[in-house]
């Protein structure tokens, strides 16, 4: 019987969720989906120094906003629980010490003073200090010590950790469904600490003994993670467990292409790197979100993908669901992919047009208060007639307040453009034509003022700027006699008598 796939992604709760986390979440997802497999949520909190109150639940929420849901973690438990590494405390311990008995670990009691002198001795010399093959018979642990030292030791209750036991002149072949096949020479490698002088594994050995436990067939996450490949593979041949097939995801970078995106690279260019809005708890600084800057989920999990896979078609715009059935690791690149902020921005203006009204309507509707008693239909007209304008859903106010509210002053540019001695005569007769329409459509007040001014042999310019201006306050906007039509007769009136009044 087939093995089913079972994929996790499994993120430090220290603070909020980089787009670079959400890419690797959304790979998991895509690839558990396509082979009905399980996309485990697994929180990983054992640094509990670093541990940040609310970032737990920013995670969870930020990959049900995304539609990326996992199907098993916290609050959605299952055999496999918990899912909270500080909850699972108990259950590594037992695994170190068995790594301790089988030769593959040993105890080591150097204080911190001591390795930091080693440190500092290394590199007066120009070397650097590694605790490995070479040195570790001279340094404080239970390899160099007897038994009974060791034992006398813990007795005292002596402060030590367990580390691995690299082996030396060893060469391991690896495979990654990106890298291809990886080579690795043990003699480099330092022998890390797996279990800490506080009780709590590193996470190098929690990463190991959950996965095994809880059956995690692929191991997908960011390539910052290749160099401890070989110890994570040397821990499950430790163990004598089938390691799980790996795949290192390449990095996101910055927009000029060079180095990691960061979330300074949005502060200084105006763009968010983390999905929703984070306010931090220690200073209270605000952090943007693609929530809340306008950015709709679908176009941002469309984007997501294309960095660092490619459908090898021409076709851009994907579903989650051709996403899923499309996506694959042979088109996964090694290579970093640049974060591009307009290109974000371009499927976000896409997945805004192919929004219905009604959709539109309802996030216009929810971001300003003054909507909230307002007809909805009306606000779905609206919002279908601008939407074409607009990047952000969070443009849809500035593109359609004039729908709702007068404008309570004028655009300086704008008044200077479309001002002139004759405009107050001018736009108290196109009033006039106004007040008289029996029949109040789009169509007739457009044919009425228009004929108006081919009979006066006006400008076109000269009558419609500046009514545009009473109507929305600058030059922007769509069809005036839509507007004037939408907005009735009595309100396009007092909008008309207002700008006269203030010339």
């Amino acid at each position: 019987m087939e093995t089913k796939v079972r994929v996790r992604f499994a993120p430090s709760p220290t603070g909020p969720l980089h787009i670079g986390g959400v890419r690797t979440a959304l790979f998991n997802f895509l690839f558990a989906k396509k082979h009905g497999g399980d996309f485990v949520l697994r929180i990983e909190d054992t640094d509990q120094n670093r541990y940040v109150e609310g970032a737990e639940d920013y995670i969870v929420e930020s990959l049900n906003w995304c539609g990326i849901p996992f199907d098993e973690g916290p609050g959605k438990e299952r055999e496999n629980g918990p899912y909270r590494q500080s909850e699972r405390k108990a259950v590594y311990r037992k695994y170190a010490e068995k790594l301790v008995e089988n030769g593959y670990a040993y105890y080591a009691f150097d204080t911190a003073e001591t390795l930091d002198f080693h440190r500092k001795d290394h590199e007066a010399k120009g070397k650097t200090f590694i605790y490995n093959w070479h040195n570790r018979l001279k340094l404080k642990n239970s390899l160099s010590l007897s038994k009974e030292e060791v034992e006398q030791l813990i007795q005292n209750g002596d402060e030590y950790v367990i580390r691995f036991k690299s082996p030396e002149n060893e060469t391991i072949l690896l495979n990654d469904l990106v890298r291809g096949e990886i080579t690795i020479d043990t003699s480099i490698l330092d022998d890390k600490v797996l279990f800490k002088s506080d009780g709590m594994p590193t996470y190098h050995l929690a990463n190991i003994v959950d996965d095994h436990l809880m059956e995690i067939t692929h191991v997908i996450r960011g390539e910052e993670w290749l160099p401890s490949l070989a110890l994570h593979y040397m821990l499950y041949r430790s163990f004598g467990w089938e390691a799980p097939i790996f795949a290192h995801l390449p990095l996101i970078l910055k927009p000029s292409g060079k180095g990691k995106l960061s979330k300074r690279d949005g502060d200084a260019l105006g763009f968010p790197v983390f999905p929703l809005e984070w306010r931090d708890p220690k200073n209270g600084d605000i952090a943007k979100g693609f929530r809340e800057e306008g950015y709709l989920p679908e176009a941002l999990i469309n984007f997501l993908a294309f960095l660092g896979w490619n459908p090898g078609t021409e076709q851009e715009i994907f579903s989650i669901d051709e996403l899923v059935e499309a996506f694959s690791f042979d088109k996964v690149n090694k290579a970093g992919s640049r974060f591009d902020p307009d290109k974000v921005k371009w499927f976000n203006h896409h997945y805004i047009q192919n929004s219905t009204d009604v959709q539109l309507a309802k996030i216009l509707q929810s971001s300003r208060a003054e909507l909230k008693e307002m007809d909805p239909q009306y606000i779905e007209l609206v919002a279908g007639l601008v939407k074409e304008r607009a990047n952000l859903t969070s443009d849809l106010w500035d593109l359609t307040r004039y729908f709702f509210k007068a404008p309570r002053d004028y655009d300086e540019t704008a008044i200077k453009k479309a001002i002139k001695d004759d405009t107050a005569t001018i736009l108290s007769k196109v009033r006039d034509i106004v007040v008289h329409l029996h029949e109040f459509t789009k169509d007739n007040i457009e044919s009425q003022v228009k004929e108006w001014i081919k009979t006066e042999g006006l400008g076109f310019g000269k009558v419609m700027m500046p009514l545009r201006v009473a109507l929305v306050g600058s030059l922007q906007g769509i069809d005036v006699f839509e507007i004037m039509f939408l907005i009735g007769k009595n309100e396009s009136v007092s909008r008309i008598e207002k700008l006269i009044q203030s010339i």
